[in-house]
């Protein structure tokens, strides 16, 4: 139960904040030697639920405005959406099997890294109401990218549209509302799957980490839009290669 909580507290730090959380739900269990329900794909599935649940309490108005006034950014969004859907969708399988080792975590982690600092030291003038077709196919692409473990679906995404010209606070927010189809959608993937395998579940245990990822998932996103506002992406480049160092230096000992 407490390690269900951990990770559910990890989950909802990592989802938003650019240090990617596929790599921490993958290096907790591994650096603890945490086994069963907690390090399993289908428990991943709660955590993500419960960022999901987080993500639609907080942009719920954002979306009702894009539906009823705002029709010319919500298909940007949509179109953005569609590279990491086919990513997802056809190499869904190759990630899960070959690249969820420490060391790809690490080099990603390092590499993405390297790309925020970059993108700090871009231009940035525009406000989300100014996204067009450009920025929307970029920061789609970048958000495909993230399906490797290590990258960081915000991290590379709110890169993107720094590079793009967007204000940092305007890159994160479209972002998190670019997320919350693709977290659906592989939420809904992962979830037949799991129903197809007729496995028995402690679900008792998916509902606390639901839960954990929920709340922290709502808070850490609070956050993130107003430290963004004030402040650069360096303190998270700073922790990614804090972090990449600890698994190499793990990785070669172990």
């Amino acid at each position: 139960m407490l390690e269900a909580i951990i990770l559910g507290l990890v989950q909802g730090i990592t989802e938003f904040f650019p240090i990617s959380s596929t790599a921490h739900l993958i290096l907790f269990p591994w650096f603890f030697g945490w086994k069963g329900e907690v390090d399993t794909l289908s428990f991943d599935i709660a955590l993500h639920t419960g960022t999901l649940i987080a993500l639609l309490i907080c942009f719920y108005r954002d979306w009702i405005e894009l539906i009823t006034k705002k029709q010319r950014l919500f298909g940007l969004i949509i179109l953005s959406s569609i590279p990491a859907g086919a990513a997802g969708f056809l190499l869904n399988d190759i990630v899960e099997n070959a690249l969820r080792e420490p060391l790809i975590i690490s080099l990603m982690l390092i590499a993405v890294g390297f790309l925020m600092l970059i993108a700090e030291k871009a231009n940035k003038y525009k406000d989300m109401e100014k996204t067009n077709f450009m920025d929307a196919i970029t920061i789609g692409i970048a958000q495909a990218i993230a399906i490797i473990p290590g990258v960081s679906r915000s991290g590379i995404t709110i890169s993107a549209g720094l590079f793009r010209g967007l204000e940092r606070e305007a890159s994160a927010r479209f972002s998190f509302l670019l997320s919350t189809p693709i977290i659906a959608g592989a939420t809904m993937l992962h979830l037949k799957k799991l129903i197809a395998s007729h496995n028995n579940h402690d679900f008792q245990l998916f509902i606390i980490g639901l839960i954990s990822s929920g709340v922290t998932g709502f808070i850490a996103i609070k956050f993130l839009l107003g430290f963004l506002k004030k402040h650069p992406l360096n303190v998270f480049v700073y922790y990614r290669f804090a972090l990449a160092v600890v698994i190499i230096i793990i990785w070669l000992i172990g």
